[in-house]
């Protein structure tokens, strides 16, 4: 069998394992050896049934391997867990600081290595991502930031929680991007008096890593205070990303060249070249040094160590390690005389990747990583004779600008338009001058070479910020259903086989036009939509928030939109990205209940973003919600409509309520009430009890629903016992944040509503609420149920119906 295959076959099966819902217990592995053996028998038999089993289990093997190789990681990994019971208290632990220390708006954030554990009988895992807070000083006017180094070891009072995340159709997996980098716990540093620095300078070799990167980051913020860009450089000096303000990420984004402001594959092959090339041209010129070693193995080993070193510089993220061991096989080619091909290459590299990270297959980078080079692949090697440079330049940034479309609709739903403009111009400076400049810069001594490395930078985000401004640079649209994202592909190496030595995808080899329609269905195929007189509710997990989608046949409404966070929203991480997946890219209503963060923090982030028609909300008219909003109207009692069948009405507040200045938030929110043919939805955001007995005497007969959004999160001051009775919903769904540090929901009102027989769903526990109101019936599911992982915590055991 073809090596490449065997390797494609065992990464196979690390992806498979990924995909699992429980891990296998790690004793069926003992079907390896004996498929092992077994297949050296059949192998050596002469007859060809045999030899066909041989060559299946031959197969079986291969797969096995990688998936038991990730199942033996992964069990690895999760045994060492926070356990339950220590979850939220205090624990004394001392270790070090491992990584670079995150300032945010609110905390400083950072990676912490435990050594020991103080606290008697405690268990905490050996990783632990800790945030530590300003203590507030004795006239409480200002705070004082903690100044804490990689590499320190400090004695600290903490307390953790296991990791935990927003769990949505189409986000963000915090959970597993957790595992892959081995964060078991997270948690604060509580203000304590035995909070002590007892070493600055922790011995090891990773430590000292971790604080020569700080110490470059320090040093160039110190030079380039006050420029614009010194996030960037500090970030290709580092690979530090966090050091890139947002909106700078979002114009590289959309321009296609966030690959460049990073550490990249590119860049490391572009150090290590340039490594080899000096070091070969200098040895030739020793005989002393030519009979001790010839010229291209110092070179291939020059240039493998300086890859190495910058990629630890880099945190060896997905691109570095690709391009690292693309090169150490190469230089190992080159060290034993061999003549290796490009494919081989980079099948050793993809090996090595799943081998030391069986998560990476997780993650964008990896896909787009490997896509990319595979792609230049295509349509470089092999290819018979020769053409001019500009144009293989111009081919190659067109075909890897059509090769990544399938895969970056299928992750992100969006394709930058004008990526091949903006990366023909970027890469040049960025690789051959800005990054040449930045590392030169790293010695103490050619600080000087800093600010001239952000002047041609500056040249660089002149041109990507007019690129972004134009009218369409980024095509945005939903996610492809999983048959047309394999189509697609297929259709693109058929479009890049080889043809014509010029830029005429139409000649060549025969049909080619053929994988152009093979990309059709990404496009037009749309996802499905509710028929006539039904009704997709979604009920999204963002934490203790609120933020809820409701689709008809032809109509969209969002009611809330999430908290804001520290750096982002809640509408910008989860709504958008859900909403644009399922090709919604027009809301005909936002109804924002109330003013509170945790109900409207990404509202902004929509207006700005969808198409919005209408805002409804209990804003002020000069909230900056409301002055976002093409067009705001209070909510009151009794405004209804129809759309496909499903009827709307808003149940509170009267109008009266806004004559009064000194109103309370939560007592103004919107109440919603959602009809169909087969149930009902009352969404009565955070309103008290007193809210809850005006409804009961005005909208008593209204009140009663087959789904409830418990009110309040579940608080203490909510769902009184006469509401709840009122209401009888079937499901109860409270949407609240994993150990949030108000409590909700409250024990007892979950037990009232348990008393009353209804299903209670959680969204910390189950993800978002998928609900579907069709004809034929009502039926309700969760993300977490419908997408189960074995990383994910299992709270089943909890749940009541």
């Amino acid at each position: 069998m073809p090596i490449r295959l065997g390797i494609l076959l065992f990464v196979s099966g690390v992806i498979l394992l990924q995909w699992q819902a429980e891990l296998p217990a790690m004793q069926t592995a003992l079907f390896l050896p004996l498929s092992f053996i077994a297949c050296v028998l059949c192998w050596r038999s002469r007859k060809i049934v045999l030899q066909a089993v041989s060559r299946f289990l031959f197969i079986s093997l291969l797969l096995g391997g990688g998936y038991f190789w990730a199942a033996g990681m992964a069990h690895w990994r999760l045994a060492d867990a926070l356990p339950e019971a220590w979850e939220g208290r205090d624990i004394q632990i001392t270790g070090v600081i491992s990584g670079l220390p995150q300032y945010t708006g609110s905390s400083v954030r950072f990676e912490f290595e435990v050594e020991q554990v103080l606290t008697p009988q405690a268990h905490v895992p050996k990783r632990v991502s800790m945030s530590w807070y300003p203590e507030r000083s004795q006239n409480d006017k200002s705070r004082a930031w903690p100044s804490i180094h990689a590499g320190e070891r400090w004695q600290l009072t903490v307390r953790l929680k296991r990791p935990h995340g927003q769990a949505n159709p189409h986000g963000f997996d915090y959970e597993a991007w957790a595992l892959e980098r081995n964060i078991r716990a997270v948690g604060y540093v509580r203000t304590a008096t035995n909070n002590l620095l007892l070493d600055a300078k922790a011995s090891s070799p990773a430590y000292w890593i971790a604080a020569q990167r700080q110490q470059i980051q320090q040093r160039f913020g110190s030079i380039l205070d006050g420029h614009r860009y010194a996030g960037v450089l500090m970030t290709l000096a580092t690979g530090d990303q966090r050091a890139i303000p947002t909106d700078q990420w979002q114009i590289f984004t959309r321009t296609g060249t966030n690959h460049l402001m990073a550490i990249s594959g590119l860049h490391i092959t572009l150090v290590a070249s340039i490594v080899y090339f000096l070091v070969f041209g200098i040895w030739r010129q020793s005989a002393n040094l030519l009979l001790r070693l010839p010229a291209r193995r110092a070179a291939a080993a020059a240039g493998l160590l300086a890859a190495f070193v910058y990629a630890l510089l880099s945190g060896f993220a997905i691109p570095a390690q690709r391009a690292f061991f693309m090169l150490t096989v190469v230089a190992v080619a080159i060290w034993h005389g061999r003549v290796t091909t490009p494919s081989m290459v980079l099948a050793w590299a993809l090996l090595l990747v799943v081998i030391i990270d069986p998560w990476a297959v997780l993650s964008a980078g990896f896909w787009l990583s490997f896509g990319a080079i595979s792609v230049i692949m295509l349509v470089t090697v092999g290819r018979i004779g020769t053409m001019h440079w500009l144009v293989g330049w111009i081919r190659v940034q067109w075909a890897i600008t059509l090769g990544l479309i399938p895969l970056l609709l299928a992750l992100f739903q969006q394709v930058s338009m004008v990526s091949p403009v903006a990366n023909a111009v970027a890469i040049p400076l960025v690789s051959l001058f800005v990054v040449p400049l930045t590392l030169l810069s790293m010695i103490p001594s050619c600080e000087f070479l800093l600010p001239l490395a952000h002047g041609i930078l500056s040249i660089v985000m002149t041109v990507l910020q007019g690129l972004n401004e134009l009218p369409q640079p980024v095509w945005q649209q939903h996610t492809p259903p999983l048959w047309a994202i394999a189509v697609a592909v297929i259709g693109i190496i058929w479009l890049l086989l080889p043809g014509s030595l010029g830029l005429n995808f139409f000649s060549g080899f025969p049909a080619r036009w053929l994988g152009i329609v093979a990309l059709l269905p990404l496009f037009l195929v749309f996802p499905p939509k509710p028929p006539e007189g039904a009704l997709w509710l979604t009920v999204l997990d963002v934490g203790q928030g609120l933020a809820v989608v409701a689709q008809t046949q032809h109509h969209a409404l969002l009611f809330d939109t999430g908290p804001a966070y520290a750096e982002s929203d809640s509408g910008e991480r989860i709504v958008i990205p859900f909403l644009r997946a399922r090709g919604i890219g027009k809301l005909d209503k936002i109804i924002v209940s109330h003013a509170d963060s945790d109900h409207s923090g990404g509202a902004l982030a929509v207006l700005n973003t969808l198409n919005v028609q209408m805002l409804l909300s209990s804003l002020d008219v000069n909230h900056p919600i409301s002055q976002a909003a093409d067009r705001s109207v209070l909510c009151v009692q009794g405004q209804s409509w129809h759309w496909d069948g499903i009827g709307f009405e808003i149940l509170y507040p009267n109008a009266d309520i806004y004559q009064d200045a000194s109103r309370q938030t939560n007592a103004s929110s919107c109440v919603l009430k959602i009809t169909t043919a087969t149930g009902s939805i009352l969404i009565p955001a955070d309103i008290g009890r007193a809210a809850e007995r005006k409804l009961m005497d005005v909208q008593h007969e209204k009140l009663l629903s087959t789904v409830l959004i418990a009110p309040h999160h579940g608080s203490l001051t909510s769902s009184s016992k006469a509401f709840v009775k009122q209401v009888n919903p079937a499901v109860t769904v409270f949407t609240v944040g994993y150990r949030n540090r108000f409590g909700h929901p409250r024990d007892d009102i979950v037990e009232r509503y348990r008393e009353q027989g209804s299903m209670l769903l959680r969204s910390d526990w189950h993800g978002a609420i998928l609900m579907r109101f069709e004809p034929e019936g009502f039926v309700v599911g969760s993300w977490r149920q419908l997408r189960p992982r074995y990383w994910q915590q299992n709270f089943n055991i909890k749940l009541t119906e």
